[in-house]
């Protein structure tokens, strides 16, 4: 067991420096092929930041774990909108400014209602895998064409700029993309061959450490990206990063156990955790969309979202109990 937990935290750090440097490297690659900042922001750091959650999926549902995989992609949803933005909030309250991200909310509410939809069979088969993949892809062509025209978006713009890398030589830049991927690959790998072992250990299921465990680890580049953006009032990336985190995960982390290990979806994470995803989504779009006001999440509601994160902890405690 200590070879296991080992494993876990050695996996976590590689996984998140990894994943920095592989969200480097591709922004400097397609920095030095003159791809638009916003596009750069929208695309690449949107799937960089989930690239571990993916990677973990992938090697979950192919060591036969797909409940791992389900539970890291629902896990994380609901660690990013109540940890994560919960965090940022109290540092200083996000007021969303960017059209693309109200665009975003609506799209995101509908990928999480589809994926209920889905899996209401008790199933996720690989004809539901190609439908969430097919979207998620259908979405990266949307976020590209949204950013090539929406000329208004540049506090957005501004925002992404200073967060993108330095210059840096095109050889440089593709040594990090495919370090980092290498990397990303390798970590995976060693962080879901420990958390197995700690399940099995413990008794615990794999849905569990898939919703608590990996879940709250993969989801540590988002926390640091938003607190980051939160500190130098970059309030669109900080609720940006979540937005779009949520919308790979929810496309592109729930297909790959469809894909890969198709099968039953484990009772708890049809009937108590989807719809906890759901009310969080609704919960975000309302405070983020705003309506007859500016979206805005304020501090008061900051801690309502970290208390959520708490009491969501709590539930799955007392539910292995």
């Amino acid at each position: 067991m200590l070879l296991h937990s080992f494993a876990i935290i050695t996996g976590f750090m590689l996984l998140i420096w990894s994943a920095d440097r592989f969200i480097i490297g591709a922004a400097a690659t397609a920095r030095n092929f003159d791809v638009p900042p916003l596009i750069i922001g929208l695309t690449i750091v949107g799937f960089g930041t989930s690239a571990p959650e993916m990677m973990v999926a992938g090697f979950a549902a192919y060591d036969g774990s797909p409940a791992m995989a389900i539970g890291n992609a629902l896990g994380s949803n609901i660690t990013n909108i109540t940890l994560v933005l919960g965090v940022a909030a109290l540092i200083t309250p996000l007021n969303v400014h960017s059209r693309i991200i109200k665009k975003e909310l609506p799209i995101l509410l509908f990928a999480t209602l589809l994926a209920l939809a889905l899996m209401r069979d008790m199933t996720l088969t690989v004809f539901d895998g190609v439908i969430l993949f097919s979207l998620l892809f259908l979405l990266m062509w949307w976020i590209t064409r949204q950013g090539l025209k929406n000329d208004s978006e540049q506090a957005l713009t501004k925002e992404y700029i200073e967060e993108l890398p330095d210059k840096m030589p095109t050889s440089h830049a593709l040594f990090w993309l495919i370090a980092g991927l290498i990397l990303l690959t390798v970590s995976s790998k060693v962080l879901v061959w420990g958390a197995v072992g700690i399940a099995t250990a413990f008794g615990l299921s794999e849905l569990i450490i898939g919703l608590t465990i990996i879940a709250i680890g993969t989801s540590l580049p988002e926390l640091a990206a938003s607190i980051t953006s939160a500190l130098k009032n970059e309030h669109d990336i900080a609720i940006g990063n979540v937005v779009g985190s949520n919308l790979f995960n929810t496309l592109g982390v729930l297909a790959i156990p469809g894909l890969i290990s198709p099968g039953a979806i484990p009772e708890d994470a049809l009937y108590r955790d989807i719809p906890v995803v759901l009310f969080l989504t609704i919960t975000l779009l309302v405070m983020g969309y705003g309506f007859r006001k500016e979206g805005r999440i304020n501090r008061f509601e900051g801690s309502l979202l970290l208390s959520a994160f708490i009491g969501y902890q709590m539930l799955l405690f007392f539910s292995i109990t």
